[in-house]
């Protein structure tokens, strides 16, 4: 029945209809989700100063964030599962846009602390929300290059946050007002205006799609099905129990320790490698993000086109790796930004093979509660990077040496990816 329902109807049609319905609004979600989460970076060229705040101070509340969204990665996840995507992610959207925009009344490392900590909280299950709500609507030979096309929100933040987020720091003094505090301002504000949009935009699974038409929604749902034959339907309690989901998890550990290790911490190695103003800082910041937006589409598609996941991670790790520690041998600004901008490259061709790899054996709630096991395990390193290289910057006066650490890590993690089972 199958087959020829998907015979009568270009399945390979009606995805690309899905993609190019879905993927632009949801791409929109994660550039505002990704800018309030890495604005502290740019705030911090003048909140630090203004408030005192160490090295250590801003690595440990930049990295703080990651420890509340771990914790409730699960719990948020399996609920959206419950509840449904549209109202989940609405709530969180709401509610991290509205403590985004109070990191304006920070003026001490307590309260930093407690915002960043806060922040964490309401963020929690977004990501995951939407890589599950991606399984729901494509199968996975389609994947790799669906999330990483999505994925690419992340670099396109960096590309336009940059010289926007340089820009509102500008606005120093308007209104009585700090630039650090119009960024986490005006940059919280559309995280709650696109929350109400959610509510009114999205549509929870493929049978509910108004703007299909009842064939192509059988073909869709036929396809669908096909994988479900294939994996494993599994309650919260199994898929948290699974071997191969831990593994996959420590693995995933190595990504968010070098984007946030980087990220958090890239416009003031550029600050610091070409001594220019905030504007210019931004702009500088743009052209890492830009090629990580590139190499992860191309990297995805290739992935999908050859349905190999394994190597297309642990090969981008090296490259990664490898331009990080490159980056420590001169402080020249051309340096920096070439070795940097390769590192970043190798990072955002790491996205969509592994999130093809980590939801290619589940599926129903269990698969919910996997995929944030998967990003709760992994986010420990979002407080791990950006707090390493702070730490050691204050110790050494350089951030060579944390590079280095985060160089191993990734070594690491791409030699252990080749052992997971990918079917």
């Amino acid at each position: 029945m199958a087959t020829r329902i998907e015979a009568a109807v270009d399945t390979a049609g009606v995805l690309a209809r899905v993609r190019r319905r879905l993927i632009p609004f949801l791409f929109l979600l994660y550039i505002v989700a990704y800018l309030d989460r890495i604005n502290v970076g740019f705030a911090a060229l003048q909140m630090n100063a203004s408030l005192g705040f160490s090295a250590t101070t801003y690595g440990f509340g930049a990295g703080i964030f990651f420890l509340s969204y771990t914790a409730f990665e699960i719990p948020s996840n399996v609920i959206l599962a419950r509840v449904g995507a549209r109202l989940w992610i609405a709530r969180i959207m709401i509610s991290w846009g509205i403590v985004s925009s109070a990191m304006m009344f920070v003026r001490s490392a307590p309260v930093f602390y407690v915002l960043r900590f806060l922040l964490g909280a309401a963020e929690a299950g977004f990501f995951p929300g939407i890589i599950f709500y991606l399984t729901l609507w494509f199968p996975r030979r389609e994947r790799a290059r669906t999330i990483a096309t999505f994925m690419t929100a992340v670099f396109f933040a960096g590309v336009v946050g940059g010289p926007l987020s340089g820009a509102l720091l500008s606005l120093h003094g308007a209104g009585g007002l700090a630039g650090w505090q119009w960024l986490f301002l005006l940059e919280g504000v559309p995280a709650i205006v696109l929350g109400f949009v959610v509510l009114r935009v999205l549509d929870e699974r493929p049978r509910d799609a108004a703007w299909l038409t009842a064939e192509e929604r059988e073909a869709l749902v036929s396809c669908l099905d096909g994988d479900l034959a294939q994996q494993r339907v599994e309650t919260t309690g199994a898929a948290l129990r699974n071997r191969r989901t831990w593994l996959v998890a420590g693995i995933h550990v190595v990504i968010p320790v070098t984007l946030y290790g980087i990220g958090f911490w890239l416009p003031q190695m550029l600050k610091t490698a070409s001594g220019s103003g905030d504007f210019v800082v931004g702009l500088l910041t743009a052209i890492p993000y830009a090629a990580g937006a590139i190499a992860m589409v191309v990297v995805g598609r290739h992935s999908d086109r050859r349905g190999e996941r394994r190597w297309h991670f642990a090969v981008p790790a090296a490259v990664c790796a490898g331009a990080l520690a490159a980056s420590t041998l001169s402080a020249g600004a051309v340096w920096t930004v070439a070795t940097l901008t390769v590192a970043m490259a190798g990072l955002a061709s790491m996205f969509g093979p592994f999130w093809a790899l980590a939801t290619s054996e589940v599926a129903g709630v269990g698969a919910a509660a996997s995929i944030a096991l998967v990003n709760s395990v992994g986010n420990t390193g979002g407080f791990l990077g950006p707090y390493l290289l702070g730490a050691i910057n204050d110790a050494t006066h350089s951030f060579a040496a944390g590079l280095f650490v985060i160089a191993a890590l990734l070594l690491v993690g791409g030699a252990v990816a080749l052992r997971v089972r990918d079917r």
